[in-house]
């Protein structure tokens, strides 16, 4: 039996909501439910908590309208695809609702279960591949995790929010030691294997308020918020002496790989001036934790620092 997906309408005309139920009852497809909001308040709330596979968002509410809502819901960073419902055929509005993100732009004296299902199938199948293209966006292919262009933003946003509130965070850089032999030695194949082990264990053990990305190569970046310098360390130094518990084992090879990680650690409002400073910080103790030897960790602060916990 299929799953029931959950429909959004956002409409405060009784008659309407009564009429957009028995077309939806008629669709061919679905199943589908339809749940109700009749302010534009509690229309945006249900629109933003993500539980809607699409929305149904009329142009009158209150004494605002529905135009308002789906601009503030994109500035949210809402996905959820939007067809928008007026009384009027009229083509400023469409324009407008087309340009504010609006996946469909429908007549309510125009409508029958056909066309509203037809729409609707339409705005999912939208909704889907633009899903796919934000992924392919702001993900690394191998890894699955953040690419570097999303990382930046997010570290950008990240910055603003530690100066405003004067609290910090703190951004590690951490390499693969050797990876360049692993190559040589094994193939890359063997080196994708790795990366993705790597990464696997670096998102599995962060918080998942953190952040964690594929930074280029055999690079990688976490980015801890609201965690100053000591305690990033000492997270790192539970995840080294985790690594180094858990080799690289790949299957169908035999082959198992031991994998350490150097790492550079640097923390905002102490550390650096900007969020571009503090990258080249952290990158400046990683550099320094290769050049020592590998396999520790480097404070941007001053420290080098070994995967033992004390």
């Amino acid at each position: 039996m299929s799953k029931v997906r959950k429909l959004l309408l956002i409409d405060d005309d009784r008659l309407q909501q009564r009429l957009l139920q028995q077309h939806v009852q008629n669709f061919r497809s679905g199943p589908f439910e339809l749940e109700e909001a009749v302010t534009y308040a509690d229309g945006l709330k249900k629109l933003l908590s993500g539980k809607y596979a699409a929305c149904l968002l009329d142009y009158q509410l209150d004494d605002r309208d529905g135009l308002a809502l789906l601009r503030e819901a994109r500035i949210a960073e809402c996905h959820t695809p939007v067809i928008f419902l007026t009384a009027d055929d009229n083509e400023v509005v469409d324009i407008a609702a087309m340009e504010a993100g609006a996946a469909d732009y429908l007549v309510k004296s125009a409508l029958t279960p056909r066309l509203l299902e037809r729409s609707l199938r339409y705005a999912l199948k939208l909704s889907e591949t633009l899903s796919q293209l934000r992924l392919l966006a702001q993900r690394d292919a191998l890894t699955g995790l953040h690419n570097r262009r999303e990382f930046q933003r997010i570290l950008d946003e990240e910055w603003d929010r530690s100066v405003r509130f004067k609290r910090p965070f703190t951004l590690i850089m951490v390499d693969i030691d050797h990876f360049k032999k692993i190559n040589d030695v094994h193939g890359h194949q063997i080196g994708d294997e790795v990366l993705k082990h790597v990464a696997s264990l670096l998102a599995g053990q962060v918080r998942n308020v953190d952040r964690v990305a594929r930074y280029g190569g055999e690079e990688f970046g976490l980015l801890m918020v609201e965690t100053d310098s000591k305690s990033a360390i000492e997270s790192m130094q539970r995840l080294g002496l985790l690594l180094a518990e858990t080799p690289c084992y790949v299957p169908k090879t035999d082959l198992t790989l031991p994998v350490t990680l150097s790492a550079g650690v640097a923390t905002s409002l102490t550390d650096a001036g900007s969020a571009a400073d503090l990258v080249a910080a952290a990158d400046k103790a990683l550099y320094a934790a290769k050049g020592g030897g590998r396999n520790c960790i480097v404070a941007s602060a001053g420290g080098v620092f070994q995967y033992k916990v004390t």
